[in-house]
């Protein structure tokens, strides 16, 4: 432990570094080594938040990017909680042990980078993900796993490469949802059957170990829940809720989306009886939606085919979706990247992309990627935000395929997050029931705006403009002109709705998503007005 870290910082990491004494030696002298890089990165990225957000004011000289975002070159402070300021209302405390918890995991993954090798594009996919090893490009608690000791982290984090899926048997009168089990039965025939009487539930093995037996001992005492032996080896995602299962006996790759009741960034990670209900209905409306769409080819689903739930307790402790992958879906040369990995490899992307198109790998070349790549993700996310859907569509949803640097499709995933309207949905001719109490439906275009504002132009287009100006020095107002150029065509003549929308998204202000308030009130999301780059393009 360096002696610039600081005292409660300290204390954090030492009792880490205890535990990789006993459980991972090999990695104890790497972690201590970068402690002070991860406490420098997760500080950059709270002093840009608290910036951008308005609890602390910027500094003269600090250069401000679009959304009223800054980035600093340090952090300032060797433990990021210091630069809290002082008498903060709300969650300080608590969210100052989140950013310790974030920084001293951020260094375990550090001290474990390695390469993957890629089997198929599911697998590489989660290999590009490492490349992020800070996590969420904006949020601080990137890297925040609270709930897991540095054992579950060793054992289930990214870095650890594989998991294991668990199951149980559930009794039918408590199974609610689809056949999960059944229908990964049918891929994976070495599966069991469940038991006369019991649905086959898919759960996390941490979740199995840690969370089922403390908290269900009744339904287990009763044999309404069983815990089973069987499992089924697993590659963990990002998301690390999310699962990577081995190649199916068709072929093809699946993920389960399971319950993980351990809090990552603003979250505890686990899921709702309703969204184990809408996955499945939302991901049939997405795709009667997008078929329709001028640029219906451009757009890949990663659709959530079944999903199911135990109501019992809170009932989010044991639901599961099973989710599409990509392998056997893309085209020869077509490379999918997840978006998180967007801003590593975008500098090499650009250089295929001018040798591929005959430019010349300098901010020219940025610029017409820049403009190829807009093209691909706004349209078709606009068209549908403008029928009624608006994805998440940020870099940790979105999967962008390219052939020799040129754009293809976007791939999106994890329909959790979206937003609907119905009265646009039913203007549009469509209709979609949803779990009585969904979060993800509104009545509000504000609501429904705001969740594809932030995603799709701040969280995502935001971050690449930013990388091609360090890499290309590509000219900000110049990318953001692009940008607002694809809009302003994406909306043409497209009637009076359009023309709100496209009032909305290039109006002086947005809503910027505020993940420092949200985490000192302890609440729901909260947006806060920020100076739009779009406006600035008219």
């Amino acid at each position: 432990m360096t002696r610039s870290l600081a005292t409660r910082l300290s204390l954090t990491a030492a009792h880490t570094g205890a535990a990789l004494a006993v459980h991972a030696p090999q990695l104890s002298d790497r972690f201590t080594a970068a402690l002070p890089e991860a406490a420098d990165v997760v500080g950059r990225r709270l002093r840009g938040a608290l910036v951008r957000e308005g609890i602390v004011p910027a500094a003269a000289g600090d250069r401000m990017h679009a959304f009223h975002r800054v980035e600093y070159a340090a952090a300032g402070a060797d433990d990021p909680a210091d630069l809290l300021p002082e008498r903060l209302p709300g969650n300080a405390a608590g969210f100052a042990a989140e950013l310790r918890n974030a920084v001293v995991n951020l260094a375990v993954a550090m001290a474990r980078q390695e390469h993957l090798p890629a089997t198929d594009p599911d697998h590489a996919a989660v290999a590009g993900e490492r490349l992020a090893v800070a996590g969420h490009n904006l949020h601080p608690c990137g890297r925040t796993r609270l709930g897991w000791d540095t054992s579950d982290v060793l054992a289930h984090d990214l870095e650890a490469g594989h998991t294991r899926l668990g199951f149980l048997a559930v009794r039918d009168e408590l199974h609610l949802g689809d056949d999960v089990g059944a229908a990964l039965r049918e891929v994976y025939p070495q599966l069991p059957p469940a038991p006369a009487g019991y649905r086959l539930q898919p759960v996390h093995a941490w979740q199995r170990d840690a969370v089922v037996p403390a908290r269900y001992g009744e339904l287990l005492g009763s044999g309404a829940l069983r815990i089973l032996d069987d499992e089924l080896d697993a590659i963990p995602t990002a998301a690390l809720r999310t699962l990577l299962l081995p190649v199916a006996a068709d072929g093809t790759r699946r993920y389960v989306k399971v319950s993980l009741d351990i809090q990552v960034t603003s979250t505890r990670r686990s899921i709702s009886v309703a969204s184990t209900r809408n996955g499945p209905a939302v991901s049939v409306l997405l795709h009667r939606l997008v078929a329709e769409d001028p640029a219906a080819d451009r757009l890949l689903l990663m659709a959530e085919t079944a999903g199911a739930a135990v109501p019992a307790g809170s009932g989010r402790d044991m639901a599961a979706i099973m989710r599409d992958g990509l392998t056997g879906r893309l085209r020869p040369g077509e490379r999918a990247v997840p978006g998180g990995a967007l801003p590593f490899v975008a500098a090499g992307l650009v250089a295929e992309f001018a040798t591929s198109t005959g430019r010349r790998d300098d901010a020219g070349a940025a610029a017409a990627f820049l403009d190829a790549y807009t093209r691909l993700v706004l349209p078709p996310l606009l068209r549908l935000t403008l029928r009624g859907v608006a994805l998440e569509a940020h870099l940790q949803n979105c999967l962008p395929t390219f052939t020799g640097g040129v754009p293809q499709r976007l791939a999106v995933r994890d329909f959790a997050g979206l937003r609907l309207h119905p009265g646009r949905l039913a203007a549009a001719g469509h209709e979609v029931s949803l779990w009585p109490g969904s979060v993800v439906g509104t009545d509000d275009a504000t609501v429904l705006r705001a969740k594809i504002g932030y995603t799709a132009f701040q969280a995502h287009l935001g971050e690449l403009v930013i990388r091609l100006g360090e890499s290309h020095s590509l000219d900000e107002d110049a990318a953001w002109r692009i940008v607002r150029a694809v809009v302003d065509e994406t909306y043409a003549g497209q009637g009076e709705l359009a023309a709100q929308d496209h009032a909305a998204f290039t109006a002086p202000t947005v809503p910027h998503k505020a993940l420092v308030r949200m985490r000192l009130a302890g609440a729901g999301d909260e947006y806060l007005p920020v100076e739009n780059p779009l406006h600035a393009g008219a």
